[in-house]
């Protein structure tokens, strides 16, 4: 069985899962709730509001699990080769992880995946050594978990007063920390009922992916990724045009085809995610990455983190103060920058270094 551990492929989908990461959490950094919640007054803020729901907005963070997942195998090997325990060297990373993560969330970023990505790891550990087929039975059974718990977020949200979450980045550094851990709660809750099912679901195929060789070229998962394109295209446009009306309806009482347009997210988030796996790899194939953005993809932790720290700079009072002065069509371009930024500073410390700063945490936390 092949050792893909530095495929390219896997190092060019980490690179645009991040960069599409960034555009969905920057507005939630740069924004105040009120703004995020009502409609955009612009014509122009509307429609990339909306394009960024349809194309990003549950989209992204599946390939960032997909390669989790992946990682999770190719992990598992190389404890094999090493004639080492991998449930040892598994728990200790995801224990490292869910520390980083809820670091992350206090200090930088409330809305962080980390912890969520440490406690999907521990749930998909029985599943570990399963067939590919029964690893994606298992994927598939997510879906309609997934649409049933965002249908009743959708229908919970409708039921909870407006009440906007203070002082945000608005206030000084011990103020967005207080408001941080206050909030924390309450968004990671919403993160589970939102992502959960999905990203578990995506971790799944990942590990069947590299079960099966997905990433070599000729590979018989990538041959049925390129047949079935045209169709998950089909699928993705229709249920995420749902998805936008419902999203486009704000905090109104919410009809019959509103409820089914966020319903349809948890099948339209997936089918796009896979075209848009599929593109990357022909294009990977193709052209390949500069290798300071080579690098930031072998060292995802650290630039993930880093764009919340650039956005607190950027955005925050302790930083220019720039909270609240982006339209939602001057974050698009800004998200991108910030996105580059992080990728370019952490593929240099990873050129000197050998890796970025928080691998090297998780990686002596991993191997002792």
């Amino acid at each position: 069985m092949s050792l893909p551990d530095r495929n390219h492929s896997v190092d060019a989908v980490r690179t645009v899962a991040l960069m599409g990461i960034c555009v969905v959490n920057i507005p939630f950094m740069a924004m105040p709730p009120k703004a995020l919640l009502s409609p955009p007054a612009g014509a122009t803020d509307a429609a990339i509001g909306l394009a960024v729901e349809f194309l990003f907005q549950a989209k992204f963070f599946l390939l960032f699990s997909f390669i989790f997942g992946w990682g999770i195998e190719i992990q598992a090997r190389a404890a094999q080769r090493a004639g080492a325990s991998f449930a040892r060297r598994y728990g200790r990373r995801l224990a490292t992880l869910g520390v980083l993560g809820a670091l992350h969330a206090l200090f930088v970023f409330a809305g962080d995946i980390l912890l969520l990505y440490a406690i999907l790891g521990l749930i998909a550990w029985p599943l570990r050594k399963s067939s590919p087929r029964r690893l994606l039975q298992v994927a598939a059974a997510m879906v309609p978990l997934a649409a049933v718990s965002i249908l009743a977020l959708g229908l919970l949200l409708n039921e909870i007063p407006a009440t906007p979450l203070e002082p945000g980045l608005g206030g000084s550094y011990v103020d967005t920390v207080q408001a941080r851990l206050r909030d924390w709660p309450a968004i990671f809750v919403f993160l589970v009922l939102f992502q959960g099912h999905l990203a578990l679901a995506a971790i799944l195929v990942g590990i069947a992916a590299a079960r099966t060789d997905f990433f070599e070229p000729g590979s018989s998962g990538r041959r049925w990724l390129s047949r079935a394109e045209p169709w998950l295209l089909g699928v993705g446009i229709v249920c995420n045009l749902f998805y936008v009306l419902a999203a486009s309806a704000g905090r109104d009482p919410m009809p019959g085809p509103m409820a089914i347009g966020t319903l349809m997210i948890a099948l339209g988030g997936p089918a796009l995610s896979a075209v848009y796996l599929s593109i990357i790899l022909r294009l990977s194939a193709r052209w390949k990455l500069p290798p300071v953005l080579v690098l930031a993809g072998r060292n995802s932790l650290s630039a993930y983190v880093l764009q919340g720290v650039l956005a607190g700079l950027l955005f925050g009072s302790y930083g220019l103060g720039l909270f609240g002065a982006f339209s939602f069509a001057a974050l698009l371009p800004v998200s991108v920058l910030i996105a580059l930024a992080a990728m370019l500073i952490v593929g240099q410390m990873a050129k000197y270094l050998g890796m970025g700063p928080l691998e090297f945490v998780l990686r002596r936390a991993t191997y002792g």
